[in-house]
């Protein structure tokens, strides 16, 4: 294949899933590692894509390949995660027997839950401190500590959530897009992610309006999987493919 027609492929490519892998790359197109990666260093010096570690991603997408530690994440966006986090907590009923996951959005949403009579079960810790601090019931799941989130992940959190069903589920989240849907950088809490969907009625994604047109590594659900709670979505592509709550 010459050069031009293999990088107008990649591009394609690009076009139609948002992002793609060198060793997807290779697999498609028969050639080497080497020759896709030059092939993208070329497409990325012409702006054409974006490179990024082990692949590349379409230039409306940005690719998170890193994650803040959760002081970090609570300096950003905090009026906006403030509004979504009330309007998430008004959603639980007594009634209920609740999934909250580890992240700031949903640490901040344990604030306004005060004297609940729900049930809840958290994989994060100060979730759970403050969960019990208002007067609520709460559980936490069994599992291996992640330090710079302290978030509780794995497969023995995973196959300790496999007991349960849940009413309604809170979930952070890394990126959103159209095509991968739901993305965080880390493969375990991805893993725990699905099962939550999975065992939940009813999941809600919290993301304030940065985390859109972002990409991470692992999908942890498709776009139709959750509805998502935000303070603003201009992407109107979203808004046809599950229920967005904006509350700004």
């Amino acid at each position: 294949m010459l050069t031009q027609d293999r990088q107008s492929k990649i591009l394609s490519i690009l076009s139609e899933q948002g992002s793609v892998t060198v060793a997807r790359l290779t697999e498609i197109l028969s050639t080497s590692e080497s020759t896709i990666r030059r092939d993208l260093v070329h497409l990325a010096q012409e702006g054409k894509l974006n490179k990024v570690h082990g692949g590349a991603t379409a230039l409306h997408q940005e690719f998170v390949s890193f994650e803040d530690n959760i002081d970090e994440k609570l300096t950003k966006n905090i009026d906006k995660k403030k509004e979504i986090a009330k309007y998430a907590a008004s959603q639980i009923q007594d009634d209920d027997f609740v999934y909250v996951d580890a992240g700031t959005t949903t640490l901040l949403m344990t604030t306004y839950l005060t004297n609940s009579k729900a049930t809840f079960v958290t994989n994060g810790i100060d979730h759970a401190k403050q969960l019990v601090k208002n007067g609520c019931t709460t559980v936490v799941l069994g599992g291996k500590l992640k330090q710079s989130t302290e978030a509780i992940i794995g497969i023995v959190a995973a196959t300790n959530l496999q007991k349960y069903s849940f009413t309604k589920a809170f979930l952070g989240v890394n990126g959103i897009s159209e095509k991968q849907g739901y993305t965080t950088p880390d493969t375990e809490e991805a893993m725990l992610k699905a099962v939550v969907i999975e065992r939940s009625f009813v999941s809600y994604v919290l993301a304030d309006s940065s985390k859109f047109s972002k990409v991470s590594a692992v999908s942890f659900g498709s776009l139709d999987t959750a509805c998502i709670i935000t303070d603003k979505c201009e992407s109107e592509k979203i808004k046809k493919k599950t229920v967005v709550k904006e509350v700004l």
